[in-house]
C-alpha cells in the first residue's frame, strides 16, 4: 500500500464515519433506540433484524425495515416474548419471508429467557443460535460482521458501542459484493473469493493504519464507494 493511499484510506474514514451519511441506513434503526432511551435488548433486537434486511437497495431496506417495526408497534423485545409472531410465507424483504422472522423471533425468546444480551453469543452463536444458520467456517458472515460492528465500535459518532465487553480489535469487516469489489481496486486484497479469509485479509490491510480498530475501514471504502460512484 502506498503512502498516498493510506492518507486518503485515512480521509475517507474520518469524512465518512459521520451520522450524516447514515440517516437512511440499516444502522438507523438501532440507532433510533438508542435516541429514545430504549433498554438494549429493544436495540438489539432492532439491530439483528436490519443487519438480516441489509441487501438490496438502501431505500428497501429502510423501508422494510420500517414495515416491520411497525408491525412490531415499535417494541421489537416485546413482541419476540410475546410468543406471539406473525408466521406466513408472504415476503417481507426481498426473499426474508414473516415466517422467517418469526423463527428468529422464536431462537431470540429462547436465548434472552436465559441471557439479557446477545453480546456473549459471538459470531459463530449468533449465526447458528439466532439467525439458524448452519456452521461454515468459510463464510464471510457479513450481516453479523456488521452488526457487531454497530454494538461494538465506540467512539461515539456512528456506531453504538454498547457491547463494552468485546473488543473492536476482533471485529471484521463485513464483506459484501460491493466492498470486495473496492477493496480489490483499492488493492488491499487479491483474493477473488468472497469468503471470511477475504474478509479477515481486508481487516488485516487496515490494522496498521487504525490500531485497535480495523473496522473502522468499512468508513474508507464505503468513501471509496461514494467518490468512486
Amino acid at each position: 500500500m502506498t503512502g498516498r493511499t493510506r492518507e486518503q484510506l485515512m480521509a475517507w474514514a474520518e469524512k465518512y464515519n459521520d451520522p450524516a451519511w447514515f440517516e437512511n441506513d440499516p444502522i438507523a434503526f438501532p440507532r433510533e433506540f438508542v435516541r429514545r432511551g430504549a433498554g438494549l435488548q429493544d436495540i438489539e433486537v432492532a439491530a439483528v433484524f436490519a443487519a438480516h434486511f441489509a441487501w438490496g437497495r438502501r431505500s428497501m431496506i429502510v423501508r422494510d425495515c420500517e414495515r416491520l417495526l411497525d408491525f412490531m408497534e415499535w417494541k421489537p423485545y416485546d413482541y419476540v416474548m410475546s410468543g406471539d409472531w406473525r408466521d406466513d410465507p408472504v415476503s417481507i424483504h426481498r426473499t426474508v419471508k414473516w415466517s422467517d422472522t418469526a423463527a428468529i423471533c422464536s431462537r431470540l425468546r429462547d436465548w434472552y429467557l436465559q441471557s439479557g444480551s446477545l453480546e456473549s453469543l459471538g459470531t459463530e452463536g449468533l449465526r447458528e443460535r439466532i439467525y439458524g444458520q448452519k456452521p461454515d467456517r468459510s463464510a464471510p458472515n457479513k450481516k453479523i460482521n456488521m452488526l457487531r460492528r454497530w454494538m461494538v465500535r465506540n467512539d461515539g459518532k456512528v456506531d453504538l458501542g454498547l457491547w463494552s465487553h468485546s473488543s473492536p480489535a476482533e471485529l471484521i469487516i463485513p464483506l459484501d459484493v460491493h466492498v470486495h469489489d473496492q477493496a480489490l481496486a483499492l488493492g488491499l486484497t487479491s483474493r477473488r473469493q468472497k469468503d471470511i479469509a477475504t474478509a479477515a485479509e481486508i481487516t488485516d490491510s487496515f490494522r496498521d493504519i487504525f490500531p485497535g480498530d480495523p473496522a473502522k475501514g468499512d468508513f474508507a471504502l464505503f468513501g471509496y464507494g461514494i467518490d468512486n460512484a
